[in-house]
């Protein structure tokens, strides 16, 4: 079907998506505007997983810090891109200030499960074979239990894995993989460091 150059524009005023990409996107969706704008949606976080996965130097980048009013708490966070065009944009900018933000509020201590340490997950998986209403089970039964209960852990634990604060149904993982598609490059969270009176938590990705 033919794709009238008004309704490209409106779709490009919605998506911020190039002029051939929102004539592609309409063709596909017979020229439904918002079909097409979810068919770019789900195009952009598929390239941004393509590019979440590929080797690049993230050189580029910024330290955010919040400082709570009554200076009581703090938090520093290190986003990295791969150049300082995109380190200046607003979009970058804002998740990196979301972050902090998050982290004050949802306290994580990791930033993906693989930098969990192995005993302290090791800990994690005793406590729960100790707990009462797991100890009786058989094995079998055991495993697949403690299985499902430490993905609630690594939910509340792991940075990645939580649930956004401003938004529960999308995890720090889908709304980086958001930015990425966004910024059209790759994006990471290299480490935090939370600071509360009193108590001290930090972690950094396995990338350094």
């Amino acid at each position: 079907m033919a794709i009238a150059a008004m309704d490209v524009k409106k779709l490009r005023e919605m998506t911020g998506a190039g002029p051939l990409d929102c004539k592609k996107a309409l063709e596909e969706t017979n020229g439904d505007l918002d079909k097409a704008a979810a068919w770019l949606r789900e195009k952009g976080i598929a390239k941004a997983q393509k590019k979440l996965g590929k080797e690049g130097e993230l050189n580029e980048g910024l330290v955010e810090v919040y400082q709570h009013f009554n200076k009581r708490l703090s938090v520093i966070v290190e986003v990295n891109c791969q150049t300082d065009f995109v380190a200046k944009t607003d979009k970058f900018q804002n998740f990196a200030k979301d972050l902090a933000l998050h982290i004050v509020s949802n306290r994580p201590k990791w930033v993906t499960r693989q930098d969990v340490p192995a005993e302290i997950l090791a800990e994690e998986k005793a406590a729960q074979l100790r707990m009462e209403d797991i100890a009786s089970k058989p094995e079998n039964i055991k495993e697949k239990i403690v299985e499902g209960r430490l993905e609630k852990w690594y939910q509340e634990h792991v940075l990645m894995e939580q649930a956004f604060f401003k938004d529960e149904d999308k995890t720090i993982q889908q709304l980086l993989e958001n930015v990425v598609a966004e910024v059209g490059e790759k994006v990471a969270i290299r480490r935090f460091a939370r600071y509360e009176l009193g108590e001290f938590a930090t972690e950094q990705s396995d990338e350094d």
